[in-house]
């Protein structure tokens, strides 16, 4: 079981690393509005993910799963908003650090259940496909 945690874990990083690269392509076609919508949803995504599988692989590392989750988070909201303007930056940083002091709390109630786990990957997976899709429409 804590496999598929490792598993999901690594792929959040791969999906966000993979939507980086094609936004950084597409950034100067994609407005404002649609890029504080980003930068929340890959901030706050990766964040939850990052947060849920570690508190699922070390449930006695509170605190440092906590202030990973929120590192990951805004690092990540930081670098996606980074694209766009300041002000998007900021959005992504806001809303990176409040899902990573969060997502701790959710794995814990969570207690380990591979069905949610499964359909927070597919919720996330299905936030940066949306992304992609959208910034390919904009």
């Amino acid at each position: 079981m804590e496999q598929w945690f490792a598993i999901f874990f690594y792929a959040n990083f791969l999906i966000a690393f993979i939507s980086y690269m094609y936004l950084f392509k597409r950034r100067k076609l994609i407005g404002f509005h649609l890029g504080m919508n980003i930068a929340m949803i890959a901030g706050g995504g990766l964040s939850l993910g990052t947060g849920v599988a570690l508190i699922n692989q070390f449930p006695l590392h509170y605190m440092e799963i906590t202030v990973a989750s929120a590192v990951t988070g805004i690092l990540t909201g930081v670098l996606f908003g980074g694209l766009f303007d300041y002000q998007t930056l900021l959005t992504g940083y806001i809303n990176g650090l409040l899902m990573g002091l969060m997502a701790p709390m959710v794995g814990a109630a969570s207690s380990g259940s591979v069905p949610f786990m499964l359909f927070l990957e597919i919720f996330i997976i299905g936030s940066f496909g949306m992304v992609l899709v959208a910034s390919k429409l904009s």
